[in-house]
């Protein structure tokens, strides 16, 4: 965990934003996965790690607003755990590396809570994603559990998503740390892919690494030969001779902090003339989106920058026609680039989501657009110095939107179907970096550049 000082001063700066009342933070519990004694493997809450840093189950963290107070709630470990798990810290042991000297047993939690109310004190807390913690707050405070997030405090909301947006260079060097992870994972999957081999070869060596340098992936890892399928879960695919495979991974650093990097290789080591015609049309989307990250550009821009490369790429490789400016201005790109450029990232991969997605990568004034593709932009706000976020372009031929819009005769000023129909096989390719928002630019995260051009991912794939 960071110094006691760090988790003080979050803390701290938290209470200086809501004037007034008690801030509930629940800790997760463990997660059964078919029966109660075998459990997934455990994650803290996010916002819990954040102002409070302390990785095991059953605490649940209160700011005393008004009192300018911390405690924590929980249970030591007894006798028959220890039995099981070895020797543990007490709850007061452990509170103290993080700057909180009150700590209570759970049940003074209920005592707690139903003061404040009767004293008609305002009670703070966030949205809920797990139906545990729900049922939780339900006991606590009376609201029907189905309920709890049509209650949740917005000027809480508000203030965790301002304070935890912004990275420190503490949390920078835990994400570079993730990066490093990343690094290993994408240029071992590079070296390993080859004819004849499954998917889920490349994706348990991933996983391997992951766990083996940081606390395992950041989210399920996509390795798919089938990228045209944005979020593809299935490896059970065969790599052949002149596949692209597209690799979507991250991974947790120690303290929990993701990465999130996609790279597409050619399985046999060598692009051939067609695959580095889109592959460098994507890779100089993203290069040109980098480029233009900057304090006080809004992030629906670079993404629509992105996009108008895509389209003009395309359109000289005959697959797309007229003004690129006006194709991307009325989505008909999104036939090849149906998604965001990117989404916000720290804690967890998509950061502060949990909070709601629209309050993290929206305000007042950037509304969510209704258009195809664009829609899928999860982060579009104005940027600021300490912004962290995923660019990651992509284009991907995807059969069964090709053949709807063709049918309709969707965009055919801007689409030309005939040379379309020529790549419906082809696949898709992305490629995916983390950036921090710097005060005159930005800055591409990670101690080691991993490998992108074709000459580099060429060079690695044939090692």
């Amino acid at each position: 965990m960071f110094s006691a000082n760090t988790y003080v001063e979050r803390r701290s700066k938290l209470k200086s934003k809501i004037k007034s009342g008690i801030l509930l933070i629940p800790g997760n519990e463990e997660a059964p996965m078919n029966y109660p004694a075998n459990s997934y493997t455990y994650r803290q809450d996010s916002t819990f790690l954040y102002y409070f840093g302390l990785d095991r189950d059953g605490l649940f963290a209160v700011i005393d607003v008004d009192n300018d107070k911390d405690l924590i709630f929980g249970y030591d470990y007894t006798i028959d755990d220890i039995v099981w798990m070895g020797p543990q810290p007490k709850i007061s042991e452990s509170a103290q590396k993080v700057g909180v000297s009150e700590t209570y047993p759970l049940e003074k939690l209920d005592e707690f809570i139903k003061d404040a109310k009767a004293s008609g004190r305002v009670i703070h807390y966030l949205p809920q994603y797990r139906f545990q913690n729900m049922i939780r707050l339900e006991k606590l405070l009376g609201t029907k559990s189905y309920e709890i997030n049509n209650h949740r405090s917005e000027e809480f909301t508000i203030a965790v998503i301002e304070q935890r947006s912004v990275k420190s260079k503490e949390e920078l060097n835990e994400i570079n740390y993730a990066l490093d992870i990343s690094y290993e994972m994408n240029t071992a999957a590079m070296k390993l892919a080859q004819p004849g081999k499954k998917e889920r070869e490349i994706y348990g060596a991933l996983n391997g690494i992951a766990n083996s340098m940081g606390r395992g992936v950041s989210f399920p890892v996509i390795c798919s030969v089938h990228g045209e399928t944005l979020h593809n879960h299935h490896y059970d695919n065969t790599l052949s001779d002149g596949d692209l495979l597209l690799i979507d991974s991250g991974a947790e650093s120690l303290l929990h902090y993701a990465s999130d990097i996609t790279r597409t290789f050619p399985v046999n080591g060598k692009f051939t003339n067609k695959q580095k015609e889109i592959y460098n049309i994507v890779l100089s989307s993203q290069l040109k989106a980098i480029e233009s990250v900057k304090p006080g550009i809004r992030f629906r821009e670079v993404h629509l920058k992105a996009a108008e490369v895509i389209a003009n790429g395309l359109k000289n490789l005959g697959l797309m026609k007229g003004d690129p400016k006006e194709a991307v201005a009325n989505g008909a790109h999104a036939l090849f680039f149906p998604h965001g450029l990117g989404h916000a990232m720290g804690l967890d991969v998509h950061d502060l989501e949990a909070l709601g997605e629209n309050l993290v990568g929206y305000d007042k004034d950037t509304k969510r657009s209704d258009q195809f593709g664009l829609a899928y932009l999860r982060f579009a706000k104005d940027l600021q110095p300490g912004y962290v976020l995923t660019i990651e372009p992509g284009i991907y031929f995807i059969p069964e939107l090709i053949d709807k819009w063709k049918s309709e005769n969707k965009f055919t000023e801007f689409i030309n179907y005939d040379k379309v129909e020529a790549y419906k096989d082809f696949g898709g390719i992305r490629i995916e970096d983390d950036i921090v928002v710097t005060d005159s630019g930005c800055e591409v995260l990670g101690n080691k550049p991993i490998p992108k051009t074709i000459d580099e991912v060429e060079k690695i794939c044939t090692e």
